[in-house]
């Protein structure tokens, strides 16, 4: 079974920056990928980004490609989210997951969850 912990949220101004960081545990290598997911109020969980072993591969949403970076460090079971140039946008509520990501940006792909943490960009 894989535990999920986020951290790092948090509340900024436009312009700023956060560092998520996600620690797993409990055979998360047999996990393709990780991936940090976004919800906000009213809309639908969207994939932000995703970090899969298979091919070395690394994946963006659009809206936050050359501002997000997503980081995985499987020896230490961590993942990691750095976000730039915040803007209001990007308010959500942060998920990191971990399954096989053959579709990286589908929830349905992802067998594990964490309990999320809140990220909120003011103007």
């Amino acid at each position: 079974q894989v535990q999920l912990v986020e951290s790092g949220g948090g509340s900024v101004q436009a312009g700023g920056s956060l560092r998520l960081s996600c620690a797993a545990s409990g055979n998360t290598y047999r996990s393709n990928c990780i991936a940090w997911f976004r919800q906000n109020q009213g809309k639908e969980r969207e994939g932000v980004a995703a970090s899969c072993i298979r091919g070395d591969a690394i994946y963006y949403v659009d809206s936050v490609k050359g501002r997000f970076s997503i980081s995985r460090d499987i020896a230490e079971d961590m993942a990691y989210l750095e976000m730039n140039r915040l803007n209001p946008e990007d308010t959500a509520m942060y998920y990191c997951a971990a399954g096989t990501g053959l579709r990286w940006a589908r929830e349905e792909d992802y067998k594990f969850w964490g309990h999320g943490t809140q990220v909120t960009v003011s103007p």
